[in-house]
């Protein structure tokens, strides 16, 4: 064998390697055991002061949604699990929208893909495009490896309540949201 096939034998091998980690991370989904507490305390501030473009073009400052039970959901179409979670997420959207939930998507993907995807698959809350602002955010919020969905909640105070690496199941978030808007 030569050296330069063996050299991309082992490359794509690595390439193979690290692709099934990423499958692997957003297949299990856990809590992150990162406490809110340590997450900056400009965090939350710096979301609300992020404007991101909605799938049209326009843009959408986050901070519309202050007071509001707010769940913020980074997603992408090329993302099986975050694909999937969609429809429930919708679903609670409609549920818990009059108790002042809002929930929004903020895609780590191009423009088009989002448009094209949302034309065949409605959603019921608004998709952002998160690009470098994004990446940034999910960042600020633990997800420093861009690991995807990756969900986190804020209660109506801005008081982050849960972060989420990996698929969220309806029922869980259901659960979750119920207790959240009862107090």
């Amino acid at each position: 064998m030569s050296r330069g096939r063996g050299f991309l034998i082992g490359l794509l091998a690595s390439i193979v390697a690290l692709l099934a980690a990423i499958y692997n991370a957003t297949q299990h989904s856990s809590t992150v055991q990162r406490a809110f507490a340590a997450v900056p305390p400009d965090t939350v501030a710096h979301l609300f002061a992020t404007t991101l473009d909605d799938e049209n073009g326009l843009p959408q400052p986050l901070s519309q949604w202050r007071g509001k039970t707010l769940v913020v959901n980074f997603w992408a179409t090329w993302c099986p699990p975050c694909r999937e979670e969609m429809p429930a997420f919708s679903r609670l959207q409609r549920a818990y929208a009059a108790k002042g939930v809002q929930f929004v998507g903020i895609a780590l993907d191009s423009a088009d893909s989002v448009r094209d995807f949302s034309e065949r698959h409605p959603v019921a809350y608004p998709l952002l495009m998160g690009g470098a602002k994004g990446v940034e955010l999910a960042g600020q919020f633990g997800n420093s490896s861009l690991s995807l969905p990756y969900t986190i909640v804020l209660d109506q105070d801005g008081a982050g309540r849960l972060l989420r690496l990996g698929p969220l199941a309806e029922n869980e978030l259901d659960d979750f949201l119920r207790k959240l808007t009862a107090r």
